[in-house]
């Protein structure tokens, strides 16, 4: 697991799943340099914006180590995939976004771990399936989230046929949220990187905050939520700073 800062401030990090001889595929050793990869920036004020990638170009991450599932019984099924969800969730928790950036294979587990990113940007040669059934188990834990990425008729045609889908099929169906040529990938995800940094750090802390209530609250309650929210970013000067400032290039 590769872990570096991407700028002298330390505002933007990136993690490298790096298993490139076997596609990035993860099993538990992995997924625990994973999740403890993320944790430890859940404290850092000073981060805006994770990058989450593979290393190579052939995959991001090319799902489950099956060499280790097949071994499983009903006690390391359970211990491995909730491992699994809790790396997923450190993402979710993350207080600030985390970009998925995809080259080539995103499969199974793989693809759960994109869905619990903020955002997703792969290239046109890229990969997309939850082929679980087809090894004799279903699609668990954070493929819950693909219904809301793609909605509810392609979600049910991959995870119930295992097929495959290209990047531009995961594009229109709005599982990604951009597609570029391979060698566009790297200045596609720092143009997303440069407009977070633009904005307000306490206003995308706050945002990513309300994204997640939205995901589990009523529509009402979900709304009540934002209210709550949008008086609290007053707390700070922030937001008059950032408005002065909107103004102010308004002027020129």
């Amino acid at each position: 697991m590769d872990v570096k800062d991407r700028d002298e401030l330390g505002r933007i990090a990136q993690i490298t799943v790096d298993y490139v001889e076997k596609l990035n595929v993860i099993n538990t050793p992995l997924i625990k340099k994973l999740t403890a990869a993320i944790e430890r920036f859940f404290n850092d004020d000073k981060l805006r914006v994770m990058i989450l990638t593979g290393a190579g170009n052939r995959a991001f991450i090319g799902g489950v180590d099956i060499n280790e599932m097949v071994g499983f019984n009903t006690s390391s099924a359970k211990a491995f995939i909730t491992l699994l969800h809790g790396a997923c969730n450190a993402i979710r928790n993350l207080k600030v976004p985390v970009i998925a950036r995809i080259s080539g294979y995103c499969l199974g587990g793989g693809l759960e771990v994109a869905a619990a990113c903020d955002l997703r940007i792969a290239t046109e040669d890229s990969t997309f399936g939850m082929p679980e059934v087809n090894v004799g188990v279903p699609s668990v834990i954070e493929a819950a989230l693909l219904p809301r990425l793609m909605g509810w008729g392609k979600a049910c045609e991959l995870v119930y046929t295992g097929r495959s889908i290209p990047a531009a099929e995961a594009l229109s169906c709005g599982l990604v949220e951009r597609v570029v040529a391979p060698e566009q990938l790297d200045h596609a995800v720092m143009e997303w990187v440069e407009e977070i940094l633009n904005a307000g750090p306490q206003a995308i802390r706050l945002q990513k905050a309300l994204i997640r209530h939205w995901e589990t609250l009523p529509v009402d309650q979900a709304i009540e939520k934002g209210i709550e929210i949008f008086w609290h970013a007053f707390q700070t000067d922030e937001p008059r700073k950032y408005m002065t400032r909107f103004i102010e290039r308004k002027k020129q």
